[in-house]
């Protein structure tokens, strides 16, 4: 029988994640309901935040801070081009403009020594982003926001359940922004979360996702009855559902078994890839504990080489994946007057890098395939 493909990452699922989801389908409620309530209280829990806000996706979790942070048109963030859209879209559905840094060559997160030479008098928001679940380098980030009066809002897509000097994702920035993906440390099948412990945010957050929407008695300018509410702010839909926080209940219960798990293999991986000298492998600085949401590889030789590792590896089923294609390459950004060639160490990152299989389900069989197939590709591409 043929090998079957193995996939960059999967959701972990298992019969307790169904049968929970099937008690609240059986049950009122199905929009916003308990199970919003209990996720969000768990979600506390496990990272140690104060407040959590849920939402429909790691794209509206990214907008819903960016809006409770008070980024307006004509604004500006600081962020990495290393990371999908979302996180300088975000900024783009408020009218504010996303100003690009470089990263440090080393993890694929955003450089601090690059964040204050672009601060300017726009400047409202830095958004580190925890490239592969790596947390970003919080302490000086937080420094240099804190001299320019600034917030700081984690893109933690990848990076809940890290630890940063031994303090959890969720609890390192102003506002944490999470995804719950199926191949994100757990899943809703969709979904996302504002963490903080500013409880203004969280009360900003909250109504944006609900239309801006309002039914609290002391914020309300009249009272006409029970029925009454008021939109104060230009908010959206952006509610996850009693089903999406019923799965998300019974993933957090396993969060830290999945990341022991995803630690495990990236172990595995460091081991058994040492020797192979035209790989750079990843770091992890002794201060943090990753997520491992991604193990990425970096191919010496660059572009063209690595390009002929991916299709070799596709072909024996493989399924590597590249993270990612910086932002201001895409033709909506190079529109904006972005441009290839200003940020050398993210391009040069990206023209290395491949992201290797990694989620919970692995086998150390799959990983030793995967391995085997790596050391294969790069023999019989050189």
């Amino acid at each position: 029988m043929s090998e079957s493909f193995i996939p960059y990452g999967r959701q972990s699922l298992d019969e307790s994640d169904i049968q929970q989801v099937i008690d609240v389908l059986r049950s009122d409620f199905l929009t916003t309901g308990p199970a919003v309530n209990a996720f969000e209280q768990q979600l506390c829990r496990c990272s140690q935040a104060p407040h959590a806000v849920a939402v429909s996706s790691g794209t509206a979790a990214l907008h819903t801070a960016y809006f409770a942070a008070g980024l307006q048109a004509g604004d500006e963030i600081i962020t990495t081009p290393l990371t999908f859209a979302a996180t300088a879209n975000a900024a783009l559905y408020l009218g504010a403009k996303v100003r690009f840094v470089d990263v440090d060559p080393a993890t694929g997160n955003i450089n601090p020594s690059a964040i204050e030479t672009a601060i300017t008098d726009r400047t409202r928001l830095i958004v580190p982003v925890d490239y592969t679940g790596l947390p970003a380098d919080y302490d000086t980030i937080s420094t240099i926001a804190q001299k320019h009066h600034l917030t700081v809002v984690a893109d933690a897509a990848h990076s809940l359940g890290a630890t940063y000097h031994e303090r959890p994702v969720g609890t390192l920035a102003d506002m944490t922004a999470t995804s719950f993906h199926p191949v994100k440390p757990i899943t809703t099948a969709e979904g996302g979360a504002v963490l903080t412990s500013n409880s203004q945010y969280a009360i900003r957050a909250a109504r944006f996702r609900t239309h801006g929407v309002t039914r609290d008695p002391e914020l309300l300018h009249e009272q006409q009855g029970p029925w009454w509410y008021e939109m104060h702010d230009l908010g959206l839909n952006y509610r996850i559902s009693d089903i999406h926080c019923a799965l998300g209940v019974s993933q957090l219960r396993k969060l830290e078994s999945f990341i022991t798990r995803r630690r495990q293999i990236a172990e595995m991986y460091t081991q058994q890839l040492a020797d192979q000298d035209d790989l750079i492998l990843p770091v992890t600085p002794e201060h943090c504990q990753s997520g491992w949401h991604l193990y990425v590889i970096r191919i010496r030789q660059g572009a063209a080489r690595r390009k002929a590792v991916v299709e070799y590896l596709h072909q024996h089923k493989i399924g590597v994946q590249i993270h990612y294609i910086p932002v201001h390459y895409h033709p909506y950004y190079q529109q904006l007057g972005y441009q290839r060639g200003s940020l050398p160490h993210a391009e040069t990152f990206y023209d290395q890098c491949i992201s290797l299989p990694i989620f919970p389900a692995m086998t150390d069989d799959d990983v030793a395939r995967v391995v085997e197939q790596i050391k294969l590709a790069l023999q019989v591409t050189w």
